[in-house]
């Protein structure tokens, strides 16, 4: 069960309207790396999870990332509250007002003309949210990498929207959005260390002398070693054969008499005649000198 708080986990002080930085931040509210995706990511998560522990992390992070939602989502209507009654209202000529939706080569008159200034489950492109953000599988072990992951991300755009923004309002709060994405990173870590036997992911066990082989596959230039190809538990292979496995490297499959009545049949129907050469439409076509 869920109860609205009306008042905001961090309070927004936004300086002056600016719909293009609005249209911007919505790549948090709608986008991959945004607060919703995270929302629901952890939320489900939640719900399938076994460990107590675990189940209630989840489910307060996923409620703390809808709070993140409503702060963003805010930002956004109070950056646009100026355009949206202007627009609606009509208040200026109308080649005034589009130079103000489109300004700085901004994209936010489609955020006001479609969504009326309110922030839209869309990225700062334009693009809808959807459900193909969620990545989750259900083993926690991979999960929780996953949601690593996905914090170091959303914290890194956090950054750059602080960058192009000089507002101190708005900086602020972002700035406190960004630091929540480094404590859940924090507890997904410490939850993660916390499963015994935690890699690799799943249960059965690796093939020992190909998960301790890092292929040197590129050519060109010397071999720079270092930890993730030579060290602990990983041994550099400069040459690795071809096929690893010491067979012929073809692949093959058991066919019934009838299956290869089949195949031998369409393989003589569509069978090619390199003795052929004739002249295509692209040569019909081309404009004799």
């Amino acid at each position: 069960m869920f109860m609205h708080n009306k008042r905001l986990q961090y309070t927004v002080r936004v300086s002056e309207t600016d719909p293009g930085l609005a249209n911007l931040l919505l790549e948090q509210f709608g986008g991959p790396q945004g607060e919703l995706a995270a929302a629901m990511r952890y939320f489900t998560q939640a719900v399938a999870e076994e460990d107590a522990g675990r189940k209630d992390m989840l489910y307060d992070i996923a409620t703390e990332e809808l709070s993140h939602l409503e702060i963003i989502g805010t930002i956004v209507a109070m950056l646009n509250r100026g355009a949206k009654g202007e627009l609606a209202e009509a208040v200026d000529e109308q080649a005034e007002l589009y130079r103000k939706l489109n300004g700085a080569g901004n994209d936010s008159h489609v955020t006001q003309v479609l969504y009326g200034g309110g922030p839209s489950l869309t990225n700062s492109a334009g693009v809808p949210w959807t459900a193909a953000y969620i990545d989750s599988l259900g083993e926690p072990t991979a999960d929780l990498r996953s949601n690593i992951a996905a914090e170091a991300r959303a914290k890194i755009i956090y950054e750059r929207l602080i960058n192009v923004s000089d507002d101190p309002g708005v900086r602020d709060a972002l700035g406190f959005l960004m630091t929540r994405e480094v404590s859940h990173q924090k507890s997904f870590e410490k939850a993660l260390y916390a499963i015994n036997g935690n890699f690799p992911p799943g249960k059965l066990p690796p093939v020992p002398e190909f998960s301790d082989a890092y292929f040197k596959m590129s050519r060109g230039g010397p071999i720079v070693q270092a930890p993730w190809n030579s060290g602990t538990g990983l041994e550099l292979v400069a040459d690795p054969p071809v096929p690893v496995d010491g067979g012929d490297g073809n692949a093959s499959v058991n066919l019934t008499d009838a299956e290869l009545e089949a195949l031998e049949a369409m393989k003589t129907r569509l069978a090619s005649d390199p003795a052929v050469d004739p002249p295509t439409g692209a040569e019909l076509g081309e404009k004799k000198a």
